[in-house]
């Protein structure tokens, strides 16, 4: 049973082990609805060990569960904990279920995950259901493919609770770009509650004092971002040996390693980028958004929340996606390649250094993502303020935006 309150409360799962992703879509989108409702709070669940660098908007805060990390071989571990791996997740599923229990939220949104991480979240999820909160899963734009998506979801058993718990699962993107579930047979009930919201929109924060931004931002650069890092060695390889190979490309570069990159090859990207006249190099910014708004282009791996930022602040990029362990970020580039709104470089792992270097030249003469007309294409947060505001009370519905459900 829903309690009756003065206020409005929604609780967000991010599963975040490694990497940024996960965090900083629910970060978004937890600013954003505090925006929209005066009486709202939000609560982000979260393992992943650097939350805390991040600047929250007031109403919006988090609890960290202990971390844990994913091993070569597929299996978990704890991150910092000398825990048995069982001891850990029985101690995350516990705080998750007594958070959830103290904080009574209105809505859940459950990021990527539909039973959490190892199942931890099902409990929660039986407790809130009972309750009647309403439950969302949410969906990036692409997951994976579908021959590698079936299975590990049938592995987690997903669907059972995407039929038992979930009354809506939000797209954060569009059916013309990709249907993250495609090709994975669906009970129709479970493809009905499926709703498209568009990607969602990112600008520079104008709350408190502005974001310092390293001394090459004062002048046309180029951003270069690998988004947490783990994987982003190639890409920062490639790019140093296109500026090493013709140091006249077009514009200076600034690299943002990311903080999850191994700290011998940080150290040795720094030493390079170092000896260069116009490269330099970062290991985090916790306004990555601030440094897109000024960058004259951008170069990325297209992971889901630099692919919104480029769209959103209107930046000309070269995506260099990953195929390993997901094609995630190779879906979602290649199918904007196609309609025009980015460029993409296969990384066929030899990084000849000519290679990118004409692709860095060519970037200025590509054309804006604002040339290409997609309708719908950034109403992504709109539509999830509307999509809620029939749960939260007493806040008003806001204005209405497209939304694209499955029938």
């Amino acid at each position: 049973m829903r309690l009756r309150r003065n206020d409005g409360r929604i609780l967000i799962y991010s599963h975040d082990s490694f990497g940024l992703g996960h965090l900083r879509r629910c970060r978004a989108i937890a600013h954003s609805l505090v925006e929209n409702f005066k009486q709202l709070s939000v609560l982000i669940l979260s393992g992943s060990p650097i939350i805390g660098s991040f600047d929250f908007r007031a109403r919006v805060d988090f609890v960290r569960v202990p971390g844990v990390i994913k091993l070569r071989n597929g299996e978990y571990t704890s991150l910092n904990l000398h825990l048995d791996i069982r001891e850990t997740m029985s101690m995350r599923a516990s705080i998750m279920q007594h958070t959830a229990e103290e904080f009574a939220p209105d809505v859940f949104i459950v990021d990527k995950e539909p039973v959490g991480l190892r199942g931890e979240l099902l409990q929660t999820l039986k407790t809130l259901k009972r309750r009647g909160t309403r439950i969302i899963l949410g969906l990036r734009d692409v997951m994976d493919e579908p021959r590698l998506l079936e299975p590990e979801w049938q592995r987690k058993k997903a669907l059972p609770a995407l039929r038992e718990f979930y009354d809506e699962i939000w797209v954060y993107g569009l059916p013309q770009i990709c249907d993250p579930l495609e090709g994975i047979v669906l009970p129709e009930t479970v493809r009905k509650k499926m709703v498209y919201t568009g990607y969602l929109h990112r600008e520079v924060s104008s709350q408190g004092a502005p974001p310092r931004l390293p001394e090459m931002a004062n002048r046309p650069f180029l951003l270069v971002t690998t988004g947490g890092g783990g994987d982003g060695e190639g890409l920062v390889e490639w790019v140093l040996r296109a500026y090493e190979h013709d140091p006249l490309l077009p514009y200076p570069a600034l690299l943002v390693l990311g903080p999850f990159m191994q700290a011998e090859r940080q150290a040795e990207f720094m030493d390079r980028a170092a000896k260069l006249k116009r490269v330099d190099a970062i290991t985090f910014h916790g306004h990555l958004e601030a440094l897109v708004a000024r960058a004259a282009g951008v170069v990325a791996m297209g992971g889901y929340n630099t692919f919104c930022e480029v769209l959103s602040l209107d930046k000309r990029a070269l995506i260099v996606p990953r195929t390993k362990p997901r094609l995630e970020q190779f879906i979602r580039a290649s199918r904007a390649a196609e309609i025009g709104l980015v460029s993409m470089l296969s990384d066929d792992g030899t990084h000849d250094p000519a290679v990118m270097a004409a692709a860095l030249r060519a970037l200025p003469r590509q054309q804006r993502p604002s040339d290409v007309v997609v309708p719908g294409l950034l109403e992504g947060l709109t539509n999830v303020s509307r999509l809620v505001a029939p749960w939260i009370e007493p806040a008003q519905m806001p204005a209405r935006a497209s939304v694209a459900r499955i029938r």
